[in-house]
């Protein structure tokens, strides 16, 4: 580190390609964060960052960036190691994309219930699907359920053409996605067959108890507090369960009967429930998306939309 008539700068040099792009974010936004946050100037090129700024702000922000680039691990541990989650059929690595991802994660492998709360792009579903799917694989359950709300068709399928998959698919095709993207559609199709794998509306879940099976409930902000209780207890022994929801896109017609928000209230302090927030500086999708969600959060703060 060197210093300057009025600023102090500092380098450091990060191992690994995937450990850079951790640390200095998609698109660089780790590092816009940073600059804003510390008041600092950084410039990255290739796997090496140089920070210019006052000192402690300097010596903060390379402190943060070791964090999210994980180099502060055990000398004995491969940086990155603690973040390699899972492998996709296609021999591609999924890893926590943050520090807030790989807490997501610890939660779920350490919690009966985990709540991921936050907007789209943070990678609740996905992470969930990749979770779900470790334990299958690791034969800590015998099979993965999943469900969401259908509030389009007010639960009521019946007058819908086709079987029960064919009425449900456009409404699961995200965890479908998901799961084409982890495991590959032909395997995923195959324990679909075999009722390894069971996609379900909520309605359909009453009166049963989910025992041994990793489950992911999505899209829970849209269920009632009513469905949610329902939910949640058909839980059975040896289950590990995973809500995700984004309390800012009910489709209720009454916001406030969210099962999704009475939750937190409700389980705030029940032992094996844990709930993780992201914001909207967590999106991981396009750089685009993140100022979509920002740009509708400030025009709902807005008069003109408190008098529609």
């Amino acid at each position: 580190m060197k210093s300057g008539e009025n600023s102090f700068t500092g380098k450091l040099k990060i191992s690994g390609n995937e450990e850079a792009r951790r640390a200095f974010g998609h698109y660089d936004r780790n590092l816009k964060r940073i600059e804003k946050e510390n008041k600092v100037k950084i410039f990255a090129r290739g796997n090496t960052a140089t920070v210019t700024g006052e000192r402690e702000n300097v010596e903060k922000s390379i402190s943060e960036l070791k964090r999210l680039s994980c180099l502060s691990l055990d000398d004995n541990q491969t940086p990155g190691e603690k973040n390699e989650f899972l492998t996709t059929y296609r021999g591609a690595p999924v890893r926590a994309m943050g520090p807030l991802q790989a807490d997501y994660l610890s939660a779920i492998e350490k919690n009966d219930l985990t709540v991921a709360i936050g907007p789209a792009g943070t990678g609740k579903t996905f992470l969930a699907c990749a979770a779900a799917v470790k334990m299958f694989y690791n034969k800590e359950v015998e099979r993965i359920i999943l469900t969401r709300p259908v509030v389009e068709a007010g639960e009521k399928l019946g007058y819908l053409p086709g079987d029960l998959q064919e009425k449900i698919n456009p409404y699961v095709r995200p965890l479908y996605d998901a799961f084409y993207t982890i495991m590959g559609a032909d395997k995923f199709e195959r324990f679909y067959r075999e009722n390894l794998v069971e996609l379900l509306p909520l309605a359909y879940m009453r009166g049963r108890t989910l025992s041994d099976a990793a489950i992911i409930l999505d899209e829970a902000q849209n269920t009632t507090t009513l469905q949610m209780k329902m939910f949640l207890t058909r839980i059975g022994f040896n289950s590990k369960t995973i809500v995700t929801g984004d309390i800012t896109q009910i489709d209720l017609e009454d916001e406030s009967e969210s099962g999704l928000v009475e939750i937190q209230e409700v389980l705030k302090n029940v032992s094996g429930v844990q709930f993780v927030y992201f914001k909207e500086d967590d999106v991981v999708r396009h750089r685009l998306v993140r100022r979509i969600i920002n740009a509708y959060k400030k025009y709902k703060s807005t008069e003109a939309y408190s008098k529609k």
